[in-house]
């Protein structure tokens, strides 16, 4: 499936960019259809099914486009998935959209885990201290995992910074040889 996706992820983000359109805002119309399909088994059923014309499943897009003021071009990206029979793969396709236009605007995605919840201000240097490893600006995911201790464990990529106290602990292991 990632094929798919990264191909129509590629395709909006090149809309989006090439049509002079805010980024932030494209990803969040999609981030909002994304959500009203997880949440209605009603609307997925309709822009599921085969047997249901294209014409009345755009129809229900264009009424949902209209209450929630989406851009033409996310309108029409959407259109395209149901035409195509991709919709249900909308989630993995947004997942690459993120990235995508992350990517061009200068972003890095980073996921950080952490054994208990981080105030604002922890996220913050945290954040900070990404984006002078990596030279980008940083969107985090964040995530807790108890069994760390303590300190942060961050992926950027490929690359994992291991800053736990569970990760130190396993440092001195193998130096005393245990």
């Amino acid at each position: 499936m990632a094929p798919v996706a990264s191909t129509y992820a590629r395709a909006f983000a090149d809309a989006a960019i090439y049509g002079k359109l805010d980024a932030e805002s494209a990803l969040g119309e999609v981030k909002s259809i994304a959500s009203l399909l997880a949440e209605s088994r009603d609307l997925r059923l309709a822009w599921e099914t085969p047997s249901i014309p294209a014409e009345q499943k755009r129809a229900v897009l264009d009424v949902i486009a209209k209450r929630d003021g989406y851009s033409a071009t996310t309108r029409n990206f959407i259109a395209v998935l149901i035409d195509h029979g991709r919709i249900s793969f909308l989630p993995e396709i947004l997942l690459q959209i993120e990235k995508d236009l992350g990517s061009r605007l200068g972003f890095v995605e980073v996921e950080i885990t952490t054994a208990r919840e981080l105030s604002s201000a922890e996220r913050a240097n945290l954040e900070a201290q990404a984006g002078k490893l990596t030279g980008k600006k940083v969107r985090s995911r964040y995530s807790r995992d108890e069994s760390l201790l303590g300190g942060a464990l961050m992926r950027v990529g490929s690359m994992i910074y291991d800053g736990s106290v569970k990760g130190r602990l396993e440092r001195i292991r193998e130096i005393i040889g245990g």
